[in-house]
């Protein structure tokens, strides 16, 4: 039986807390940790858990699951290298044997995913268990226009979502993402995200994608595309380019393993959002030409031209073109062509060109997780490209 104890910060005595699953949780107000505890218990028996919430333990939580204090941390929209961190130090007060980490509104998962979450970890030998959720066809598009057929091309893994706000984990993958994450603390980088899938496949270690069904999406104090886009996209960039000699390596991506759910044919988006996209495109394509031309080539710059003079329901980018743009972003990215800040603002307005091309395919029709796995094909087929840009940048030069 496992021992029940509270961590009680106030007066700094800390009493062993036994059991075989971890759960951290962000921090939260009892009115959101309370649905989460209640899902917790319907999903594994209780005397297996131990549940640590930043800070204070609220007075108002009950339940049969055994609650400890961790220490604070600022709940942000993702996970971060100081979660890593935290979540270790826990595991290992509290000698488990696997470790969850959810993140916020955690609330809207359901018990079977996080039961699956536990339980693949548990009983497989599994180190790494991500959810592979199932959202509007508006929802994490920066995720499948980049996130994922750039991870999917380069470490060779189908993971649907690599930067994952929930995760399974066993105790070796943690400890090593810990030590990973306790650098980036160090550097006073806390707050960054941690590429768990690529550090799986660099390890070796084995990764798993789970059915979690729908959950709501937390989004970030300052959710505009102009702040989000370039945070995430140079901290994946940062990341491939300190992974370069793994991925240059030859790999194939396995076949799935599964058939997933599709997600809703029915864009939130109205015809004036694409309108306002694809405007936002052409003016770009005039404005920022000369920037334009310093990180893509002669062939990419007359696509676009061509794209820009593509009228309403009919526009759509390429996959081949905008995996080329990407490919060439993070060669500029690594090269330092231009100020990285400015250099990834210049890629905003062609992600509205793809956004908006990916929306017009769904209205006609189209299946959308179709595209985008047509997609991350593109980005793996043209691999080749940018790994001879990324050894010979010279022989590429726009």
């Amino acid at each position: 039986m496992a021992t029940t104890n509270l961590i009680d910060e106030s007066n700094s005595e800390q009493t062993q807390v036994r059991g075989s699953v971890l759960v951290l949780l962000p921090a939260s107000d009892p009115a959101r940790l309370q649905p989460v505890l209640e899902r917790l218990a319907s999903a594994l028996p209780a005397e297996e858990l131990v549940v640590a919430v930043p800070g204070e333990i609220p007075n108002e939580v009950n339940g049969p699951v055994k609650v400890i204090a961790a220490p604070p941390s600022s709940t942000t929209w993702t996970l971060t290298a100081r979660d890593f961190v935290t979540a270790q130090d826990m595991a290992k007060t509290c000698a488990v044997q696997t470790l969850l980490i959810l993140g916020p509104e955690a609330e809207s998962l359901s018990p079977a995913g996080i039961r699956d979450l536990a339980i693949t970890v548990q009983t497989t030998s599994t180190d790494l268990a991500i959810p592979r959720y199932v959202l509007p066809p508006g929802a994490g598009l920066v995720n499948s226009a980049i996130l994922y057929p750039l991870s999917r091309s380069l470490f060779s893994t189908r993971i649907r979502f690599p930067l994952p706000i929930d995760l399974g984990l066993s105790m070796p993958m943690a400890e090593r993402l810990a030590n990973i994450a306790q650098r980036l603390v160090s550097a006073n980088q806390g707050d960054s995200p941690l590429w768990v899938v690529n550090e799986a496949a660099v390890a070796g270690r084995a990764t798993e994608e789970i059915d979690a069904g729908t959950r709501e999406l937390p989004q970030p104090k300052d959710s505009g595309l102009n702040v989000i886009l370039p945070l995430v996209t140079a901290s994946l960039f940062s990341d491939i380019e300190g992974k370069a000699a793994f991925w240059q390596r030859a790999r194939i991506t396995p076949p799935a393993a599964r058939h997933w759910p599709s997600m809703s044919r029915a864009p939130s988006e109205s015809a004036a959002d694409v309108s306002s996209m694809i405007q936002a495109f052409r003016i770009a394509n005039t404005n920022l030409q000369e920037i334009w031309s310093l990180i893509l080539p002669p062939n990419s710059m007359l696509g676009l031209k061509r794209l820009a003079r593509v009228e309403g329901d009919a526009f759509r980018m390429p996959d081949q073109l905008w995996a080329r743009v990407v490919f060439d972003f993070l060669i500029a990215y690594r090269l330092r062509t231009l100020n990285r800040g400015h250099l990834l603002g210049a890629l905003v307005p062609l992600y509205l060109g793809w956004v908006a091309g990916h929306i017009n395919s769904i209205v006609a029709g189209g299946d959308p997780e179709r595209h985008i796995e047509a997609l991350a094909t593109a980005f793996e087929t043209d691999k080749a490209y940018l790994v001879s840009r990324w050894r010979w940048p010279d022989r590429f030069n726009p």
